[in-house]
């Protein structure tokens, strides 16, 4: 099978055909139907989070079940699904504390299966690491069954591949954190693919303020689809001090789904007095941030980090296919543009350069 193989960092992905073996126990192949470009492989892609290479990227992505391994339960060929990029064990700590989408075994094994082997080869012999367990940026993928989620046939496959990353970790962000409340201000600072789905998180809990920020007066206008009732540019004024004059003091809580030290000490600083800060974006590796700790303290402020929605993949997933189905979140409007596997490198070339929405690879 074909795929986009990451050899270098700061080098374009060529595309390679590469050796795939067989599902092992517990294991499916998927052919792949859509796949969503995030960030996250971005940052893989730029050096800023150290990956082994080579590997194939992609962890946001939908297809069908070509074949299954032995003592697959949960899905059969021709199951249509959606893939989370974390595939949980069920026996970890983590697991049976209810925090599946920190899975201990599944951290710990990283970009290899769960019996700590490979899957795909280049022609030589050289073993391929898949991103997440995942690596959806190639035709055929052998994965755990962990991994999917059966979705109904009339969910549209590059919906699920969102619905797979960017909507589970923004929507599900939002409407996941303890003491969310109906009524409560929100700010969401960065505005791409995991921001607009916060921003919809906010509206699904009937946020009376929903503040979007951004340095792109083009994705600010962009995220009034999504739920923004107001817009801030962060280039041209201090979004700290607008958030507390829109709101008298400070949001309820603050996302930062972009994830750097400076937008985090923004969604801090911007939060009322018993506010909440949560991180959402993924920061480059080492990037450290200072908070004041009397202020912490003496204003009871809250700051919490966010992992794939804050609670398990799967029932996340089933919430929002319901929201989804329901007509109360938009997950096609934030596909604006489609590639071919072979356009990948241009895809993210759009990416940096900040373009509305959510890009797309879709399959054959």
């Amino acid at each position: 099978m074909k795929a986009a193989v990451l050899f270098e960092s700061n080098k374009p992905m060529p595309i390679v055909e590469l050796d795939q073996s067989e599902p092992k126990t517990g294991e499916v192949r998927i052919k792949m139907s859509a796949a969503g470009i995030c960030a996250s492989d971005h940052h893989v892609m730029t050096g800023d989070n150290p990956t082994p290479m080579p590997i194939v990227l992609g962890h946001e992505g939908s297809g069908v079940v070509d074949a299954v391994g032995p003592g697959v339960m949960s899905v059969k060929k021709g199951d249509r699904c959606v893939l989370s990029f974390v595939a949980n064990c069920g026996y970890c700590r983590s697991c049976r504390s209810g925090l599946s989408n920190l899975c201990d075994t599944n951290r710990e094994t990283g970009t290899r299966q769960y019996d700590g082997t490979f899957r795909i080869h280049t022609s030589d012999g050289t073993e391929v690491h898949q991103f997440a367990k995942l690596g959806v940026f190639a035709e055929m993928i052998v994965i755990p069954e962990q991994a999917c989620y059966p979705i109904p046939d009339d969910v549209p496959m590059d919906v699920a591949a969102l619905i797979g990353c960017s909507v589970a970790t923004g929507v599900g962000g939002v409407i996941n954190q303890p003491g969310m409340r109906a009524g409560m201000t929100v700010a969401v600072i960065g505005t791409g693919g995991v921001g607009l789905n916060a921003l919809q998180g906010a509206r699904l809990m009937n946020a009376s303020k929903v503040i979007a920020v951004d340095i792109f007066d083009h994705k600010l206008e962009f995220a009034y689809k999504f739920g923004a009732t107001h817009v801030i540019n962060s280039r041209e004024q201090d979004p700290v001090a607008a958030i507390q004059e829109m709101t008298d003091g400070g949001v309820d809580f603050a996302f930062d789904t972009f994830g750097h030290k400076a937008t985090l000490a923004q969604a801090y600083n911007a939060t009322r007095k018993g506010g909440t800060a949560v991180l959402v974006g993924i920061a480059p590796e080492g990037m450290d941030v200072e908070i004041p700790m009397v202020d912490m303290v003496r204003n009871q402020k809250t700051l919490v980090g966010s992992y794939y929605g804050s609670a398990s993949p799967h029932e996340t997933f089933r919430k929002l296919l319901d929201f989804y189905s329901q007509g109360r979140i938009d997950v096609g409007g934030m596909v604006t543009r489609k590639y071919k596997l072979d356009e990948v490198n241009e895809a993210y070339d759009a990416l940096a350069r900040g373009e509305d929405g959510r890009g797309v690879i879709v399959f054959d």
